[in-house]
Parts: C-alpha cells; sequence; structure tokens
C-alpha cells in the first residue's frame, strides 16, 4: 500500500478476536495438536481495494498494477514466505480478462477442490467484505463454482444473484476495483465470526426425519483415512440407536439438516466434518484418529457453537509423536478397537 498509495488503500475493523479455549478432551488426554490451538490471536479483519488489481488462478493470487504480489490475502499453504508462492513457478500470467466495476475476490488456497477450505475460507470471506466495506455493491465474485456442492452453497448462501466469474488456475480477471477480503480462517482456528456467519447464512430447514445420532462414514476403500474395523463398530452403535451416514451421498442442504438434527456424532476425521458448523448447541462429538494424523480443525469449529461437547480418541502409538513431528500421514487408515471406541461413546452419552 506505501509503495501504491494511489492504487491500494485499507478497509479494516478496529478490533480482532482473542482466543482463548480450554484444551480438549479426549485420549490421550491434553493432546499437544489441541493444546498449542487454546491461544491465538486474530488480528482485525480487513478488504484490500486495489485499483486496476489483477487476480490470478484458483488459489486467488492478488497483485497490484504495478506487478506486486499482496502475500498477506494470497497465502498458500506450507511457504516461509512470498518468494515461494506458486505465482513465481509460471513462466508468465494467463490471458487478463478486463471487467468494469467492482470483483470481490473469494478464491483462496484449497478453495477450488476442498469441501473445508470452500466453506472456511472462500465462502466466509464474503462476510469480511459486508463487514469492512458496508453499503459497496460487488458487481461480481471471483469464487470457485465448478462443483455442484460449491454452486449449490453460493446459491444458499445467497450469492447467486452477483455475477459468478469462476475462480480457475488458467485464468486471470483484472477489475477496475478489485477487492480483496482478508482471510478468515488463519492456523485454521475458525474465528467465532466466521462460524457466526456461516451458520447465520446456511441455515437448516427440515430436521424432523432426521437421526439423532449419527455415524459418519468415509467408505471402505484403504488409505482413505477410514475406519477400519468399521461394520464391528457400527453392529454395536446401531443398538444405541446410531444410523451410519454418507454426507457425499447427501445434497449441500441435507447435510446441513442432517447435522444440525445430530444430538451425538460419531466420526473418523475427514472433510465431513466440515458440517460441524451447523451441529446445534449441546451437541456431542466424538473424533476419531489415526496417530500419525491429528488435526484440530474440526473442533476448533465447535468451540464457536455454544456447548458442544467435542472428544477424541486415537488409535495406539500417539505417544510416538510429540511437538515439532509433522504427522504428515494424512491417508493413514484409522485401526481403533470397536470395544475402545464403544467406551467412549458410552462416556458421552452418560454425560
Amino acid at each position: 500500500m506505501a509503495l501504491e498509495p494511489g492504487a491500494v488503500s485499507l478497509h479494516r475493523l478496529a478490533e480482532g478476536e482473542s482466543i482463548r479455549r480450554v484444551v480438549a478432551t479426549g485420549t490421550p488426554p491434553e493432546h499437544w495438536v489441541f493444546a498449542r490451538k487454546t491461544t491465538f490471536d486474530v488480528a482485525p479483519r480487513f478488504s484490500l481495494e486495489i485499483q486496476r488489481g489483477i487476480v490470478v488462478g484458483d488459489y486467488g493470487a492478488n497483485i497490484t498494477p504495478g506487478g506486486i504480489l499482496d502475500y498477506e490475502t494470497s497465502e498458500y499453504f506450507g511457504l516461509s514466505g512470498w518468494k515461494e508462492h506458486p505465482l513465481f513457478l509460471r513462466r508468465r500470467l494467463p490471458p487478463i480478462e478486463d471487467v468494469d466495476g467492482t470483483v470481490v475476490a473469494l478464491a483462496s488456497r484449497g478453495g477450488s477442490h476442498n469441501y473445508f477450505h470452500f466453506l472456511l475460507d472462500v465462502l466466509p470471506r464474503f462476510g469480511v467484505f459486508e463487514d469492512t466495506m458496508p453499503g459497496r455493491r460487488a458487481d461480481a465474485l471471483y469464487v470457485p463454482a465448478g462443483t455442484a456442492y460449491q454452486r449449490t452453497f453460493l446459491e444458499l448462501a445467497g450469492l447467486d444473484g452477483y455475477r459468478i466469474i469462476p475462480a480457475a488456475n488458467d485464468r486471470a480477471v483484472r477489475a477496475d476495483h478489485l477487492v480483496v477480503p482478508s482471510l478468515p480462517n488463519r492456523m485454521e482456528v475458525a474465528p467465532t465470526a466466521t462460524v457466526t456467519w456461516l451458520r447465520s447464512r446456511l441455515p437448516p430447514k427440515h430436521l424432523d426425519d432426521k437421526p439423532r445420532r449419527i455415524y459418519v462414514t468415509r467408505g471402505d476403500r484403504p488409505n482413505t483415512r477410514r475406519l477400519v474395523r468399521e461394520a464391528e463398530l457400527l453392529a454395536l452403535l446401531e443398538p444405541r440407536g446410531f444410523v451410519s451416514v454418507n454426507p457425499g451421498q447427501l445434497s449441500a442442504q441435507e447435510q446441513i439438516d442432517v447435522f444440525a438434527a445430530a444430538e451425538v456424532v460419531v466420526a473418523p476425521h475427514g472433510a465431513a466434518l466440515t458440517n460441524l458448523l451447523f451441529v446445534s448447541p449441546g451437541t456431542r462429538v466424538l473424533e476419531l484418529f489415526a496417530s500419525n494424523y491429528v488435526n484440530s480443525c474440526f473442533w476448533a469449529i465447535t468451540q464457536g457453537i455454544p456447548d458442544v461437547d467435542h472428544r477424541y480418541l486415537m488409535d495406539a502409538g500417539a505417544s510416538r509423536h510429540g511437538p515439532g513431528d509433522p504427522m504428515n500421514k494424512i491417508q493413514a487408515d484409522i485401526d481403533l478397537d470397536p470395544a475402545a471406541v464403544m467406551e467412549a461413546v458410552d462416556a458421552l452419552l452418560d454425560e
């Protein structure tokens, strides 16, 4: 902004959010992955307005008219600095499309292909725009829209009335006014403002015929973070009133409704738990992990919803993976003893 004062302006809220959370409950207790996310200071949200700014790719790289990448609004996974951004792996930019008016760039890293990142990183950027630039009208949105669920969520959130410019890897758009809201879910801490905005824009509609206790399956294909002994566990869960659901077979609204109606959710860690965004206050959750891949992102979501009781259970060997371990076996299947899972389920139900 200092380098191009005539082209770049900042619209910032006065305050951020100070996150102070009690460490998650589970086995093993006080696991370090959860403990390190109990404290986080969320910076004030902002929108960057760039005259004749350019947005590139499905990851949303935002460039000033002077050719400077705004790294803060263009973050990517696993980088130590702006020089490593994948934008600089390109020999040249795609052909630039000029668009009249104000374009709000919602695209962000991971949002084009990942359910979690679309819901937590892409959609809420529009809420940041609304809060930081009240009364400003967007002429178009640069946003991932290549899948049915993305288009449906845009409609459900009330954004389908805008001109949609689908974000794509081979696309570059230059707008008279490019508005880039700040990233709403940095470090996957699910700030309260982000969770609240999503819950307000994506409410449940049909709850009466939905099960009250659900087990969320990931299927039975190996190396997909499935629960290895799922059939044995289901045989124990069903007498306690649990119904197995596969969110991949449900529409976006059905996923919202199923999770909103559930009083108890048991599930292996996976993208479907993004739908914890929609659970009702007081819901009880048991999340199952392989010990060599633990992620606190779904627990963080539940911390923005009153009285949700989230617990976790890991398979054997958690003590082998201490702080600093990359724990990157992302697709590792989860091999938990069904009896151990049922002990954790019964403890959850008894509360």
